[in-house]
């Protein structure tokens, strides 16, 4: 990191800073220019972190020069991560994740897990705690929309992704889920990072609707910094003035969180529109946009769905676009291979 020195820092003040400094073990490097003073600083900058170098008289501003996301960083981890979920390797070829938006009764998610399975489907995904910006809307099943999932799971022998709203049901939601999924509403909600980090599952982390990139990440930090390396990011759209679609998919974060991360990154074109028409095609860019995989709504009667029925596609639909999405990516794959003469 370096040091901006305000314009008038005397020669104590500024003593006094380079040898609180030096005294934690670190050297300085002291550039003078006409109007302001600069201070890097050569080291371990960890060793500073309980030193309030920003409240040191004559000191203006502190910029870091490293990651605030560390451990997601490139630079602690050149290769992709790979997240397992029962026999699905994320980060490891295309998974696809499907499923209803709430578990609702035993008889539709079963039939969605079915249909996700024979379709080609790696892991079934289902809420049983529904964050509703309505109090009046359906709000899940609770602990009997998890059993529900987990059964459906089983019989259709794929793993299952839900999402845990509160560090009251973290547990329970370890308990019956083979990954658990922090929503759009709790990205920032750090108690509850903390606790699905000591579960030790696997966690999908969907970005905040209104949060940068740098925010998504240091989100991650924080599952990562608990000790759980099992993090997979999704985007799934962020909010803008334009009411045609339900979000903004920004699909422009896949290719740069790609750079900036190791951590596998997949699309979410369900919540990412909010509209049943455009799912499939912005599937198949979230594909060829590089993303390690897709999560999309699947209903058997959405007409009939208490949860997001606008943004569900039918079965027979999710069965025609699941080849589609793996023949573009294989021609991506193709296309990556070094020609021979």
């Amino acid at each position: 990191m370096f040091l901006v020195l305000r314009h008038g820092c005397t020669p104590e003040e500024r003593n006094r800073l380079v040898k609180a400094i030096e005294a934690a073990g670190l050297s300085v490097q002291i550039s003078e220019g006409h109007h302001r003073i600069v201070i890097g600083i050569v080291g371990e900058e960890d060793r500073l972190r309980d030193i309030p170098l920003e409240r040191f008289p004559g000191v203006e501003k502190v910029v870091p020069l490293k990651s605030p996301y560390r451990l997601a960083s490139r630079d602690s981890r050149s290769s992709d991560s790979i997240v397992g979920v029962g026999s699905a390797r994320i980060g490891e070829g295309l998974v696809i994740i499907a499923g209803p938006c709430a578990v609702e009764d035993d008889d539709s998610i079963l039939l969605a897990a079915r249909a996700a399975r024979k379709a080609g489907a790696h892991v079934l995904r289902g809420g049983a705690f529904k964050p509703r910006t309505s109090p009046y809307d359906f709000q899940g099943l609770g602990e009997r929309g998890l059993k529900l999932l987990r059964d459906a799971g089983r019989e259709a022998g794929l793993p299952v992704v839900t999402e845990a709203m509160d560090t009251r049901h973290i547990g329970l939601v370890a308990e019956y889920a083979d990954m658990i999924q922090i929503g759009t509403r709790n990205m920032q909600n750090y108690a509850l990072l903390k606790a699905a980090a000591e579960t030790g599952r696997p966690v999908l982390l969907k970005r905040g609707r209104s949060s940068t990139v740098t925010e998504w990440l240091c989100a991650a930090e924080y599952l990562l910094d608990g000790g759980n390396p099992q993090v997979v990011l999704c985007e799934r759209g962020v909010v803008s003035f334009d009411t045609a679609v339900r979000n903004v998919l920004d699909l422009s974060s896949v290719p740069l969180v790609k750079r900036l991360s190791h951590l596998p990154v997949i699309v979410d074109p369900s919540h990412g529109t909010g509209r049943c028409e455009l799912v499939a095609a912005m599937a198949r860019a979230a594909v060829a946009a590089g993303a390690d995989g897709v999560m999309i709504e699947i209903h058997p009667s959405p007409e009939r769905a208490l949860s997001d029925a606008r943004q569900a596609i039918v079965p027979e639909e999710f069965a025609r676009l699941v080849p589609e999405l793996f023949a573009i990516r294989e021609v991506l794959q193709r296309s990556a291979q070094p020609v021979l003469p």
